[in-house]
């Protein structure tokens, strides 16, 4: 079956040679996916931003956000119009307002297949436009990834922040009920710490303390964020699960399994639990 062309969505009025697109990646601390999905003041500032170069010199901006899984699907991030431009660069020179009149219907739950070569992120829309189809309609606005599956976790503390302030009712019913042992990881250095879930408090509980706290009261990870700083935790400490349990598990037997899990992973001698 042919693809759709994006063209094919576009207003019959809407002029691409007024439009600039802003395929938006990576910026080494947020994905723009997640930035679209969780802070719209936060989305706007990322189509206000100038850098070296005049880039959003024309009326509109053709935003996207790049999949954190697949680089060549990009969800739509709405149709902005620049109504004031100022010369500095490296700074956030564009005013910009959305065009909610301009396929506002679609903001995050249009999927945009799109193989960008090359660095320019931000380009002329009519020299993309033929390369641009249709991958997906989404039923409903995207708001995050869904919940993975108890032996598919691997996130980063910043995604368990976002998860947590918007209460994700899939993440919450899928761990509230649930004691555990669990192992955050910091990608930098490869150290590791054990921790578990147990008692009364669900793995959800634990670890929107984390969230909150960024540290969870633990001493070794309060030592490490206090030298490596609170955007180095966010984006370098990982966590997933080792092993998980209905809440009708005797704590006995989840404590004995994560201190086998802090043998295992030496996380005493090489990581930062201290007991």
């Amino acid at each position: 079956m042919e693809p759709i062309l994006l063209a094919e969505l576009l207003p019959a009025h809407f002029d691409p040679a007024t439009c600039k697109l802003h395929c938006a990646v990576f910026n080494g601390k947020n994905y723009p996916i997640d930035v679209l999905a969780n802070d719209p003041a936060e989305w706007q500032r990322w189509n206000s931003w100038r850098g070296d170069k005049n880039d959003f010199n024309r009326q509109f901006i053709f935003s996207l956000a790049q999949d954190r899984h697949d680089p060549t699907l990009w969800l739509f991030g709405g149709i902005w119009e620049v109504v004031d431009r100022r010369p500095e660069p490296r700074t956030y020179s564009y005013d910009v307002i959305p065009r909610e009149d301009l396929m506002g219907p679609f903001v995050r739950r249009l999927y945009v297949r799109l193989h960008l070569a090359g660095r320019q992120r931000r380009r002329t829309m009519e020299s993309c436009l033929d390369e641009m189809t249709v991958s997906s309609i989404l039923e409903e606005a995207f708001v995050g990834d869904p919940f993975p599956g108890h032996d598919r976790i691997n996130h980063t503390l910043a995604d368990l922040q976002v998860i947590v302030s918007q209460q994700r009712p899939d993440w919450r019913i899928a761990l509230e009920h649930m004691k555990g042992v669990y192992v955050i990881h910091d990608q930098t250095t490869g150290a590791r710490y054990v921790g578990s879930a147990y008692g009364d408090t669900g793995i959800w509980q634990r670890w929107s303390t984390y969230a909150a706290t960024l540290h969870g009261n633990n001493v070794g990870l309060k030592e490490l964020l206090k030298e490596g700083g609170e955007d180095y935790f966010r984006t370098n400490m990982k966590f997933a699960l080792l092993e998980f349990w209905s809440m009708r598990t005797d704590d006995d037997h989840v404590l004995k399994r994560e201190s086998y899990w802090k043998e295992v992973l030496h996380a005493r001698s090489l990581g930062h639990n201290k007991n």
